[in-house]
């Protein structure tokens, strides 16, 4: 099994959602939140203000964790062929933009980033981790934990 740890950022304003569009080499792209892997001896709080300037162009700073979730990705599910089962393992903050503009990343998988009006994102084909984020944010439960996200229609992992 292959194993990750990282820290995703929901930024909410206005009734909005800011996502990133991921666009992998081969097949369709994927909406997102901003984030990703935390780096050997990197702090998750860290990790996330430097991942959002990285694919998005903005700084943030982080305004409170909202929970940590962990699923297994099947090795059916990966959208790498032949690949093990996979376990994410996502620390999610909830994060405010402060400056910057938004951009793609450069050299990146971030193709852009922009403002999601909230009931658009049901339409989007959309990583499970903005769902699980979303859920997150509107809850705020006490344990920091969500109920799992079921996985299909729009929704990929």
């Amino acid at each position: 099994m292959s194993f990750r740890l990282a820290a995703y950022a929901v930024c909410v304003e206005d009734g909005r959602v800011l996502l990133a569009r991921h666009v992998p080499p081969t097949g369709p792209g994927t909406w997102t939140l901003p984030g990703g892997r935390v780096e050997h001896a990197e702090d998750p709080f860290d990790a996330v203000v430097r991942e959002v300037a990285e694919e998005t162009g903005c700084d943030a700073v982080v305004e409170r964790l909202l929970g940590v979730d962990s699923r297994v990705v099947p090795a059916a599910e990966r959208t790498v062929p032949g690949g093990p089962e996979h376990q994410n393992v996502g620390v999610f903050y909830r994060v405010r933009i402060t400056g910057g503009r938004l951009r793609p990343e450069p050299g990146g998988g971030i193709a852009e980033s922009v403002w999601t009006p909230m009931p658009d994102v049901a339409r989007l084909r959309r990583s499970s981790l903005v769902d699980v984020g979303l859920a997150l944010a509107r809850t705020l439960p006490a344990t920091g934990h969500v109920a799992p996200v079921p996985v299909g229609g729009l929704i990929q992992h």
